[in-house]
C-alpha cells in the first residue's frame, strides 16, 4: 500500500500559486480546496482558478476537494478540465452513485468525502463506486485546525470495508495532518494524506513532504 502526500494550497500564498506548486516537486498530487461559503463558511478558489492551474501544470496530479452545495451539478466540470481526482461530499450529493459514475466517465477518479460525524456504514454497500474515500479529520472549511483523534476508529472501519472488497480504494485524511499525527492516521489505515499548514509553514516545504511520507511508511512497518 503506497503512501501518498497531497499538500493543500489552502495555506500557501494564493497570490503566487504557480510558484507555491513548484516548491513541492516531491508531492504525489496537489490538493485544491474549492469552497463556496454555503456548504462551509469560507470562500476560496473556483473553476476559473483551477482551469488556470491545470493549464500551467499539465503534468501535476490535481486532487480536487469540493466543499460546495449542489455537487451533482458542479462536480463534472472539474473532471472535464482534466483533473485527475474529484472529491464531492456525501452530505452535498443527492445521487452519489450517478455522480461518481459520471466523473469516471469523464476520465477522473471519483471520490467521496465524509465530515467527522458522518458515519461510513451507510455507504458500505456502494463503496466500490469510488476510487477514494476522504475522511475529514477536522470540520471542513478552514486550514490550521487540530487533528481529531475521534476519527481514527472510523478510519479503521473504513479500511476494513475496503479490505473486504478486494479492490484498491484509497483512504484519504484531511485536517491537522502533521509530523505529530500522520503516524496515527497511517496506522489506522489511511494511505493518502492532505497536509497544508505542516507543509507550507515549513522552512523547506518539499523536505516536509518527504518527511511526512517517511513517517507514514514507518508507522505501518511496525
Amino acid at each position: 500500500m503506497p503512501h501518498r502526500i497531497h499538500p493543500s494550497i489552502l495555506n500557501a500564498n494564493l497570490a503566487s500559486l504557480d510558484e507555491e506548486i513548484r516548491r513541492i516537486p516531491s508531492a504525489d498530487a496537489v490538493h485544491l480546496d474549492v469552497m463556496d461559503n454555503h456548504f462551509v463558511p469560507n470562500l476560496t478558489i473556483g473553476l476559473p482558478v483551477v482551469e488556470n492551474i491545470r493549464a500551467n501544470h499539465p503534468e501535476t496530479f490535481l486532487d480536487i476537494h469540493l466543499m460546495i452545495t449542489d455537487a451533482d451539478r458542479f462536480a463534472p466540470a472539474y473532471a472535464e478540465l482534466g483533473c485527475e481526482s474529484v472529491t464531492f461530499h456525501a452530505e452535498a450529493a443527492k445521487a452519489p452513485i450517478r455522480l461518481a459514475r459520471e466523473l469516471r466517465r469523464l476520465g477522473s477518479r471519483a471520490a467521496m468525502a465524509l465530515k467527522p460525524t458522518t458515519p461510513i456504514e451507510p455507504y458500505a454497500d456502494i463503496i466500490t463506486e469510488f476510487d477514494m474515500i476522504l475522511l475529514m479529520t477536522v470540520e471542513p472549511g478552514f486550514g490550521g485546525q487540530s487533528f481529531l483523534d475521534s476519527v481514527l476508529p472510523k478510519i479503521r472501519r473504513t479500511r476494513e470495508l475496503v479490505r473486504k472488497t478486494g479492490q484498491e480504494i484509497w483512504i484519504q485524511v484531511d485536517g491537522g495532518v502533521s509530523v505529530d499525527t500522520i503516524g496515527r492516521a497511517a496506522e489506522a489505515g489511511a494511505d493518502v494524506f492532505v497536509a497544508g499548514t505542516a507543509v507550507y509553514r515549513a522552512g523547506d516545504p518539499d523536505a516536509m513532504v518527504n518527511q511526512l511520507r517517511d513517517l507514514a511508511i514507518t508507522a505501518c512497518a511496525h
